[in-house]
């Protein structure tokens, strides 16, 4: 039996048709502004550069009806900053900056918009990406890592404490491409007990993850985690979603997380996705993956 979640920061938006709302992709539209997002950082690197332009795109998906806004601190870390030339002491002061950029954003459009007739105040979850998205090699997509589970939860534990001490309602542990790295987050969560998370994970196809690990085993063990609020799937080819909610509510009655990618392919060497989006009709499907 699942364990219920306490404090659970999403339930009161579960009881509305369409679920909690997320934002969509925060680097997709700082391109579209005209910023380059090919390096190691993404978009962590404008928290360096134009920490003005995150905020914007925050404001624009609360203002498009968004119930939650993702920090930019996805392809953010300390070993990440200090490789770009950041002291180690910039780099905690970046991450924290991650997350207090969006909660003032948020609050400031809550100010505005907060008696709105039956919204919620949004939440602000603090991204933590993989290390694969630190290697910046496409790892995040094969789950093919040089370390072991205590070496994952060696190199994840400074930035989820850091994240967590800023304040965000949870965190969005996302596009995990391998047991062992979920593991080791579950591990870590326990170290602060007053944390909450939804874990996604990127998968191969609709039943396993990109490591090849059968994707409800691993449902099943993040979701016996109390503090594991959610769990689900990201930054997968949308084909393959609807399989895979269903093998998760198979197993779990904890709400289940769906945001796919569009269907590309990523090219590491370039760090661009290629091939062709899906051409679904978004709506209809988003109403699938709800039901």
């Amino acid at each position: 039996m699942t364990p219920p979640a306490v404090d659970d920061p999403l339930r009161p938006f579960l009881s509305a048709p369409e679920g909690l709302v997320l934002d969509g992709g925060l680097a997709t539209e700082l391109e579209r502004k005209g910023f380059d997002l090919a390096h190691p950082l993404w978009s962590a690197r404008l928290l360096r550069e134009g920490p003005v332009a995150i905020a914007a795109v925050h404001r624009t998906y609360l203002e498009a009806g968004a119930d939650c806004i993702t920090t930019a601190s996805y392809q953010g870390t300390i070993e990440g900053f200090r490789r770009e030339g950041a002291t180690a002491a910039e780099a905690a002061a970046l991450l924290r900056l991650s997350v207090s950029l969006a909660l003032t954003v948020r609050d400031a459009f809550w100010a505005e918009a907060g008696r709105e007739p039956n919204r919620l105040r949004p939440l602000v979850a603090a991204s933590v990406g993989p290390y694969g998205a630190y290697l910046a090699d496409g790892s995040e997509y094969t789950g093919e890592y040089d370390r072991d589970e205590a070496g994952l939860v060696a190199f994840h534990r400074d930035r989820m404490h850091l994240l967590l001490d800023a304040g965000p309602d949870l965190l969005a542990c996302e596009t995990i491409p391998s047991a062992k790295e979920a593991r080791a987050l579950a591990r870590l969560l326990a170290e602060r007990p007053e944390a909450r998370a939804w874990v996604s994970f990127s998968c191969r196809d609709g039943s396993r993850l990109c490591d090849g690990t059968p994707f409800a085993d691993s449902v099943r063990a993040m979701a016996e985690a109390p503090q594991v609020v959610a769990v689900g799937v990201n930054c997968t080819a949308p084909s393959h979603v609807g399989e895979l909610l269903r093998a998760a509510a198979a197993v779990t009655t904890k709400p289940l997380v769906a945001y796919p990618n569009s269907g590309e392919t990523y090219d590491a060497a370039t760090k661009v996705w290629r091939g062709l989006c899906d051409p679904a009709d978004w709506g209809a499907r988003g109403r699938a993956w709800r039901a």
